[in-house]
């Protein structure tokens, strides 16, 4: 049944004028990475089938540039109250867009916690409700809910260096394969909401 939602997925998406490309995961019935949109500037997408689920996840994840990381550093260094209500706020915009989010926070036990150093949105489609306007409206709603957050980003703490930031959850995580660092993207884990129980969305990048 996977193999028939995974092509009406692709003929979806292609129909669109966007590019597919299939990502080899063991715990996925399928696993495809699109740029959307369809421009130069478009960022990489994860839609996947979980195994033992009746759901599709779509997710992106973005990487903090390293000029903004310092800035927020200094930032927190300067005004700790400030930093941390800047990242409250972050944290209700991204419950208030109805996504769900992973904020990779640097010393998030810590006060004042920081910098940003990257985040993933996802929102999941279960198969009785996949349908191809569901899809792109889910890639359009997370990509302008990704949009709003980077450019608040740069209004905040600049365009940065045009260079990917360290992200301390990923380097520790030994044998986990992820994607590469994307330029244009450049912005113990901050959980936001979940759809479903041992299911993370931070493992979907």
């Amino acid at each position: 049944m996977s193999g028939d939602y995974e092509a009406n997925i692709r003929d979806w998406l292609i129909s669109e004028g966007l590019e597919v490309r299939e990502r080899p995961d063991q715990r996925a019935d399928f696993h495809l990475m699109v740029r959307y949109p369809p421009t130069p500037h478009g960022h990489v997408f994860n839609i996947a089938s979980p195994k033992q689920r009746n759901l599709v996840v779509v997710s992106t994840v973005t990487q903090v540039d390293a000029g903004q990381q310092d800035a927020m550093s200094k930032r927190s260094e300067e005004d700790d109250s400030g930093w941390e209500g800047w990242l409250h706020e972050s944290r209700l915009h991204l419950t208030r867009s109805g996504v769900d989010w992973v904020l990779h926070v640097r010393n998030s036990t810590e006060s004042p916690p920081g910098p940003l150093q990257a985040f993933n949105l996802s929102k999941p489609i279960w198969t009785d409700g996949l349908s191809q306007n569901e899809l792109m409206q889910t890639l359009r709603h997370l990509w302008l809910t990704k949009l709003a957050l980077i450019h608040e980003i740069k209004y905040s703490f600049g365009p940065g260096v045009g260079k990917p930031g360290p992200v301390d959850d990923w380097q520790q995580q030994q044998g986990v394969q992820r994607l590469p660092p994307q330029r244009d993207n450049v912005v113990s884990t901050d959980e936001g909401g979940s759809f479903g129980s041992g299911f993370d969305p931070s493992e979907w990048q």
